[in-house]
């Protein structure tokens, strides 16, 4: 069946987006042409609010709608700790936990060479300005476990040593409700290299 141009339109415009195929897009284009008018026109008010409004915080480049962010300007959170992370969405994650009260760094990717993404793409001078003001006291790096992760890591580790400024990595290791005999020889490994003393 041939759907009409606007709704083939929105079918294609919603298959742009990560994780959403033909299908999927033809689902929720159905939805929101099945929605009342009022309903439609919050949803693409809201997309549009958020593209224009959105931008990257000035001292963490975390996303925000104000500058410098909620994050960066809260006086119940230590300044002198910051943690690195890749994106945004790392830092929800962090803030779900609700153990972290330190400063965010967010770096908008990872060293990847094989995409043509180095040193030069993150946002590294401004982390670099933030720890040479002086306040930061440790950095914490919290980037992905994987190749690009680690990495990117590795760089930041060495670029951070000769700065006066203590530097950890996040631990990693076992999940919470995990089998030994599933784990992989990585998970394990770090598991061992991470392990503490029992109190």
């Amino acid at each position: 069946m041939a759907l009409p141009r606007p709704l083939a339109r929105l079918v294609e415009e919603l298959t742009r987006l990560p994780g959403i195929g033909p299908k999927t897009a033809q689902r929720l284009a159905f939805h929101i042409v099945d929605q009342p008018e009022e309903r439609v026109s919050a949803l693409a008010a809201a997309l549009v609010e958020a593209r224009e409004q959105i931008r990257t915080c000035s001292v963490c480049c975390n996303l925000t709608d104000v500058d410098p962010c909620r994050l960066c300007t809260d006086p119940q959170r230590d300044g002198s700790l910051v943690c690195v992370v890749e994106g945004p969405r790392d830092v929800v994650a962090l803030e779900r936990t609700r153990e972290y009260r330190g400063r965010y760094h967010v770096l908008h990717g990872a060293i990847s060479p094989l995409d043509g993404i180095g040193p030069g793409d993150l946002r590294l001078k401004e982390l670099l300005d933030r720890i040479r003001s002086g306040e930061v006291q440790e950095v914490i790096l919290a980037t992905d476990p994987d190749p690009e992760g680690e990495a990117t890591a590795m760089y930041l580790g060495r670029l951070l040593k000769p700065l006066a400024v203590r530097v950890t990595r996040v631990a990693r290791g076992m999940p919470v409700g995990g089998s030994l005999e599933y784990m992989d020889e990585v998970t394990l490994a770090k598991a061992m290299e991470g392990r503490r003393e029992v109190s």
